[in-house]
């Protein structure tokens, strides 16, 4: 089963974990160079970052890519040489799951909600949410259903507005549940070192 199959591959990563600042930080190095970093809350076990770095063709260590999470505030260090960052206005995506649902985020979008169509691509394998107004247009693929390959549903998927912010949901299938508790048993087996003002492996 693919499920078990991504949990198995999780289980025989080498893995360090450190316990700071109220999160529980661990690094998963897989057999074909890939790392995984991700934080959890200590107190909830809530997923809170997920990120990934892999090689290069010539052996060099990639950028961080961020899955879930926060993206890092503009001008934190990410900015080029020329010094241009993008405008406050506009609209910032983000991931940031609940127990029960992946969930995402789009902050900076003005319209009402009539104004969104937010649906499942089968053929593509992602979400696609695009407005009538045609001022905005995104695509994103939900890279735990591709690792655990099972389908995507539109009756797990719903979206609300608020704030400006469009908050779009798809409700975690049963496996994945059962293999995110899986994997925190496993997570409490790691050794975690205590950190203060050090740094983690993961960062």
């Amino acid at each position: 089963m693919a499920v078990t199959g991504w949990l198995e591959s999780l289980r025989t990563a080498e893995k360090t974990a450190l316990l700071q600042d109220g999160r529980r930080k661990v690094h998963y190095l897989f057999p074909d160079g890939k790392e995984m970093a991700e934080e959890y809350d200590e107190k909830t076990s809530e997923l809170l970052v997920r990120k990934w770095r892999v090689k290069s063709a010539l052996g060099a260590m990639g950028q961080w890519q961020l899955e879930v999470g926060e993206p890092a505030p503009l001008g934190a260090g990410n900015l080029g040489p020329e010094l241009i960052k993008e405008s406050n206005a506009n609209p910032i995506f983000m991931r940031k799951d609940t127990k029960m649902s992946f969930q995402w985020r789009i902050r900076n979008l003005p319209y009402p909600k009539d104004v969104y169509s937010v649906y499942v691509d089968q053929k593509e394998r992602c979400i696609i949410v695009r407005t009538t107004n045609k001022k905005y247009y995104k695509k994103f693929s939900i890279p735990d259903l591709d690792r655990h390959q099972l389908p995507l549903d539109d009756a797990l998927l719903s979206f609300a507005h608020a704030n400006c912010t469009l908050i779009i949901s798809y409700q975690k299938p049963k496996e994945v549940v059962v293999a995110e508790s899986e994997l925190q048993k496993e997570l409490k087996k790691v050794k975690t070192a205590h950190g203060n003002n050090g740094d983690c492996k993961t960062q």
